[in-house]
């Protein structure tokens, strides 16, 4: 009976805290009321217990790091426009410049401060500061 009880408080718990540490807390308490309505001892419902808790965290926490660490797959935003070709439309020198990005009309500089483009020219998207985006 305490192990339901135990497993409803961290139940409980998780909910006002939104920390799922303490859900698998409550399953572990869960597993080991099960042992214990299936007549194990209280050491065997304590091994349960942490074995089932021990798990879960271990599983669960494995899982999260490897999705936190993989990179989104659709780019939007600003993101979406880094690497892209722009066509140079006024000249971009290291302080001014215009470039047609992604079908629109932006200011530029250039990543190279000796480095002068063109109208008419190809250039690459290095990075967007504010509204200048950064070419090469």
């Amino acid at each position: 009976m305490w192990w339901l009880v135990a497993a409803a408080a961290l139940g409980i718990a998780m909910v006002i805290t939104t920390l799922p540490e303490l859900g698998m807390l409550a399953i572990g308490g869960a597993a080991a009321a099960a042992t214990s309505g299936l007549g194990g001892g209280v050491v065997l419902q304590t091994v349960v217990f942490l074995a089932v808790s021990v798990a879960l965290v271990g599983v669960v926490r494995g899982i999260a790091l490897r999705h936190r660490a993989t990179p989104p797959r659709l780019r939007t935003g600003i993101d979406a426009l880094k690497g892209r070709s722009a066509l140079v439309v006024e000249r971009v020198d290291q302080h001014a410049g215009r470039i047609k990005l992604a079908g629109e009309i932006w200011s530029a500089r250039a990543l190279d401060t000796g480095r002068v483009y063109e109208a008419g020219e190809e250039v690459d998207v290095v990075d967007i500061e504010g509204a200048t985006a950064v070419v090469m």
